[in-house]
């Protein structure tokens, strides 16, 4: 079973910057589409980005766009979203999410397999 683990989270200032990365530990990632989302307190968990399993094309939510930059490492078995002019609305806990095979075609969580156990980002001066 895919296991994932996300690491990277913490407290930054607005205007700066984290590196948030998730490790799958059993398995390639490579067949996988990777998704991060985010829930803040009181919120719905939603989806900022995600890059695909097939040509690692990559999606953005308008929110954090110009931003927010997600890339992955096959050989390291890692995805990284790179965190940039960080805003206190960024706030929340972070997962990654891991679909077989998929196309980034949505943030429906249901179509995700494989969940991390989240890191919290915290942005405030």
């Amino acid at each position: 079973q895919l296991q994932l683990v996300e690491s990277g989270g913490g407290l930054v200032q607005p205007g700066g910057s984290l590196r948030l990365s998730c490790v799958n530990s059993r398995f390639t990632i490579d067949y996988y589409a990777v998704g991060w989302f985010r829930q803040a307190p009181g919120k719905e968990r939603e989806g900022v980005s995600c890059i695909s399993s097939t040509d690692s094309s990559t999606y953005y939510v308008d929110s954090v766009k110009g931003r927010f930059t997600i890339s992955r490492d096959n050989a390291k078995n890692t995805v990284y979203l790179q965190m940039n002019s960080l805003k206190p609305e960024d706030t929340g806990v972070y997962y990654c999410a891991a679909d077989l095979w998929g196309s980034c075609s949505s943030y429906d969580r249901s179509e995700y397999d494989y969940w991390g156990q989240g890191t919290q980002v915290t942005v405030s001066s």
